[in-house]
């Protein structure tokens, strides 16, 4: 074939490549078809013509090439083609990748630059891109459901670039690192997470949302993915199944050595455990369901009752204090009581002790747990990294948890004390226990909310009381059912492989649920019910220092509890519990100093959970 006739076929071919590119060679540095002359066996005019960059030159890229004499000389060589002249987002990202760490280059992936077509979206070029490094791995994947639904064309089914990206691929470190551990988990939220496509390939759109309302997910919310189980963990990276399937990481038989991973004395009873229990299917999950509802009306009922309680007794004993005022004013004094501020023991260093212990135990319990509770507030995630991470907040909670334990049998010996041991009581323990010192409840209480609710609602005079309130009895009482309640759940939280071993999985669950509303009903209680009958009610305001110092004034005493005053005048004992001197100055100040700090450290918990509640997402 002539010089002339080779030109012209080779024109031809890119011609009939090109039908609608504009050919016309002005401009170019050089002419392709005298490119294709000498290059034909590495580049095909149809081919190049018919490719992404078909309607640029050979000089386009090889920009070195000038003069196609001093090339064909070998004067002029072209360098490396750089593609961030027209590339450039493509190459930014490529450029803090982990594949230009390794020194692997566009041209690595893209190896048919001259025949480059538009991938169009079709993620199995990518696939099949990948698998010419990542071997083992894409077999895997294309044995997965994902890989399953790309080779079937579905264009939601996750891709190599769903996950990695297409340039910007990152590195993921160490297994075991943050940026690994939060990579395992955020990539299968870009799907999962969304209702949308999820609802479209029928897939269940509460895997997101039962993930991070469990322990796992919750600390990934917190910023601490490293702390708990990812998606990856349990579903594994790339060889994802159905539960159905043998070869699944979560299928039934495979379980135990799924979650042995993380709880090395795993049993099959501990797989029982519903990773995406929903408690407001019922269907599915009825016993979290009822759990839930259970728990549910347990905190609306109890903070109905006793909030409209509070209200009630905010009103009626501003209403008082008015009244008292005006009485004064007109020169009328209230009570006309001889030395008034003389002061009588009411608690004991070790009821003070107790109390101290109780303060610190659970303000620490409510500062380290309500940040979990509410992981998806910017306030807990602020909290949670100042104890350093959820790490060290879930041993400060354990540590405050044993004070719970502490002064819980601190309290079980000092009943065993009072009903069986102590000589200035008087009677049989039948009779201690529903006696006037007793904290058990008895008919008496129910005489003293009937008045009490009469007083509120201006029908009769406000009562006085014995040594103990039936608001201070349920406060004490409150104790056992919250032993049983948050510490029971708690103990099989802190060692689930223990309790594992003898129950089932979804025991878990249920603690889960119980420990988490329980501890909201016990904070939202004493942050709201108990602060106000002890602190806040017009009688007391700001503060009763009386459980940090142990007295009470002669006025007080009679005034709030006339039927214990009057039961120790008619026993003869008054003078046993006067006090031989008042607190000190030092000691008044540093315990009204704690006692306030404590009173708004839960005022602050109680307005963070308030914009939990009300304010949205963080």
């Amino acid at each position: 074939m002539s010089r002339f006739a080779r030109r012209l076929s080779l024109l031809a071919a890119f011609c009939l490549a090109l039908p609608l590119a504009a050919l016309a060679t002005d401009g170019m540095a050089i002419d392709p078809v005298n490119c294709l002359e000498c290059h034909e066996n590495v580049v095909s005019g149809r081919d190049f013509g018919a490719s992404v960059h078909g309607q640029n030159a050979c000089t386009s890229c090889h920009i070195e090439v000038t003069d196609i004499k001093k090339h064909s000389d070998g004067e002029v060589m072209p360098g490396p083609v750089k593609c961030v002249r027209c590339h450039k987002k493509e190459t930014t990202e490529h450029y803090s990748s982990v594949h230009m760490l390794n020194d692997i280059t566009c041209a690595a992936c893209h190896s048919d630059i001259h025949k480059h077509k538009y991938w169009k979206g079709d993620k199995r070029r990518v696939i099949a891109t990948c698998n010419n490094c990542h071997e083992d791995t894409v077999t895997a994947f294309n044995a997965s459901i994902h890989g399953k639904g790309v080779a079937a064309g579905n264009v939601d089914s996750a891709a190599c670039n769903d996950c990695h990206n297409l340039h910007e691929i990152k590195p993921i470190g160490d297994k075991s690192s943050h940026d690994a551990r939060a990579f395992h988990t955020s990539v299968c939220q870009k799907c999962h997470a969304n209702n949308e496509m999820m609802t479209r390939n029928k897939v269940t759109t509460v895997a997101v949302k039962s993930y991070m309302d469990s322990y796992h997910g919750k600390n990934f919310r917190l910023g601490f993915p490293e702390k708990a189980a990812g998606c990856a963990d349990c579903h594994t990276s790339h060889a994802v199944l159905p539960a159905a399937d043998p070869q699944s990481s979560v299928n039934e038989a495979n379980l135990v050595k799924t979650c042995a991973s993380c709880h090395p004395k795993t049993t099959s009873l501990f797989t029982k455990y519903y990773a995406h229990g929903d408690y407001h299917n019922s269907a599915e999950y009825p016993v979290l369901y009822w759990t839930f509802l259970a728990m549910t009306s347990l905190l609306v009922g109890t903070f109905a009752v006793f909030w409209i309680h509070t209200l009630l007794w905010m009103f009626r004993g501003f209403v008082e204090n008015r009244e008292k005022l005006a009485a004064l004013h007109h020169g009328h004094a209230h009570h006309a009581i001889s030395t008034p501020h003389k002061q009588y023991r009411r608690f004991k260093p070790r009821h003070i002790i107790l109390h101290l212990t109780v303060i610190i135990s659970f303000l620490g319990l409510s500062l380290t747990g309500l940040p979990l509770k509410f992981a998806d507030q910017h306030w807990a995630q602020v909290m949670m990294s100042f104890f350093g991470g959820t790490y060290y907040a879930g041993l400060i909670h354990r540590g405050c948890a044993i004070l719970t334990f502490y002064y819980f049998f601190g309290a079980l010996l000092l009943s065993f004390d009072f009903l069986f041991v102590r000589k200035d009581i008087k009677g049989m323990w039948l009779q201690r226990l529903f006696g006037p010192d007793s904290l058990c409840p008895n008919l008496r209480d129910v005489r003293d909310v009937t008045a009490m609710v009469k007083w509120f609602l201006f029908r009769g005079p406000k009562p006085t009381f014995e040594r103990w309130t039936y608001w201070e009895k349920f406060d004490f009482l409150a104790v056992f059912w919250g032993m049983f309640a948050i510490g029971g759940s708690g103990l099989m939280l802190w060692f689930p492989e223990i309790f594992g071993a003898f129950l089932p999985g979804w025991m878990f669950n249920v603690a889960t649920i119980i420990h988490s509303d329980e501890a909201l009903l016990a904070t939202g209680f004493i942050f709201t019910v108990h602060f106000f009958n002890t602190h806040g009610r017009p009688e007391k305001f700001p503060m009763d220092f009386v459980i940090f110092n142990g007295q009470i004034s002669k006025e007080e005493m009679i005034e709030e509890r006339g039927d214990q005053w009057q039961r120790y005048e008619a026993e003869g004992t008054l003078d046993q519990h006067v006090v031989d001197k008042p607190s000190g100055v030092i000691f008044d100040f540093f315990f009204k100093g704690f006692g306030f700090i404590a009173l708004f450290t839960g005022i602050a918990c109680l307005l963070l959970m308030f914009v939990a509640f009300f304010g949205g997402h963080g």
